[in-house]
């Protein structure tokens, strides 16, 4: 099936815009629903400042570097939406600057959910080892080895961008996407044999921890089962993930089957490649997770109660009267 005609179709759509009602409509969904996960994610990483059960143990300090991650790559990705509506075309400069952080975060996501169902495979296979491996100061470690890791894929086509181009280019302005910027084939066969590497490296240690774990289920272990179900979510959190390496081509497809939707087209990829994935994360741990759960309901209601905060029903004595706090 040949793609080029709705290929060109989907660069002249670049130059197309949308009429003043539809392009706010479309912009009010992509800020709300933007603001409605980063607010839950605020929550969840408040939660996890405010009690000591989270930041002492890897598997939670792992999970909000997944959710700071998810709100950064979201914040990105919704300005520069916004900002191709506003202005169309940005300086080539601020325009690298965004995408490059923009595509560390999203190579970010797959290697920490990795990374997570590692943990979760040393807790249940190799339990009476799990708290020497897994330390608080090695997490962090990991975490650092994550960034310089995630960089691999990308700076080297910085520096060919940096070698090639003239420095006019980089004072003019483009319409602010990966393939705008990156233009020449090398750097888009880099771009597919990293995204390769990545994927069947993240692919294979799943697999490998679902089955390790799903072995020991059989013993009847609620925590094994528990984390069984969990590395499950992660596969369906990477299918997600993996959607914004597909997205030229389902667009292309899409494009092929109706021509006439270009704009929409486009308005509904970035929604299923952008957004939906940033609100699996919280599901996953926000209301999965019990100790999670019975911590968050108060801050998500904003409301303070007792449950929430179990360490203030002390009482403090104030010139030898007893006082509650207020």
């Amino acid at each position: 099936m040949n793609f080029s005609a709705g290929e060109s179709n989907f660069t002249v759509v670049l130059m197309e815009r949308d009429t003043f009602e539809t392009a706010l409509t479309k912009n009010i969904i992509v800020v709300a629903l933007c603001l409605s996960i980063n607010y839950i994610n605020s929550t969840l990483v408040h939660t996890f400042t405010k009690h000591q059960v989270f930041n002492t143990n890897p598997r939670y300090i792992l999970f909000i570097h997944l959710v700071v991650n998810d709100m950064l790559q979201l914040t990105l990705a919704c300005l520069l939406y916004v900002l191709s509506y506003i202005v169309h075309t940005l300086n080539v400069s601020f325009c690298c600057l965004l995408l490059v952080f923009t595509i560390f975060t999203t190579f970010n996501t797959p290697v920490n959910l990795a990374i997570m169902a590692i943990e979760r495979y040393i807790a249940v296979c190799i339990p009476l080892r799990h708290a020497q491996i897994c330390t608080v100061r090695r997490t962090y470690i990991t975490i650092s080895l994550i960034w310089v890791l995630t960089t691999i894929p990308i700076l080297p086509d910085v520096f060919i961008l940096l070698a090639t181009e003239p420095l006019s280019f980089f004072s003019s302005r483009i319409f602010c996407n990966r393939e705008g910027l990156f233009r020449y084939p090398s750097m888009i066969e880099r771009n597919y044999i990293s995204f390769y590497v990545f994927l069947s490296l993240i692919w294979l240690s799943l697999l490998y921890t679902y089955l390790s774990i799903m072995f020991a289920a059989r013993a009847a272990s609620a925590d094994a089962r528990k984390a069984r179900n969990t590395i499950l979510l992660h596969g369906l959190q990477l299918l997600l993930c993996m959607t914004s390496y597909v997205r030229s081509a389902l667009e292309g497809v899409l494009l092929y089957l109706f021509p006439t939707k270009l704009l929409e087209i486009r308005f509904f990829s970035y929604v299923i490649v952008q957004i939906i994935p940033r609100f699996v994360s919280p599901i996953v741990y926000g209301l999965r997770d019990q100790t999670f759960r019975k911590h968050l309901k108060g801050y998500l209601l904003c409301r303070v109660n007792a449950s929430t905060y179990p360490h203030n029903d002390t009482l403090f004595k104030i010139s030898g009267r007893e006082k509650r706090p207020l």
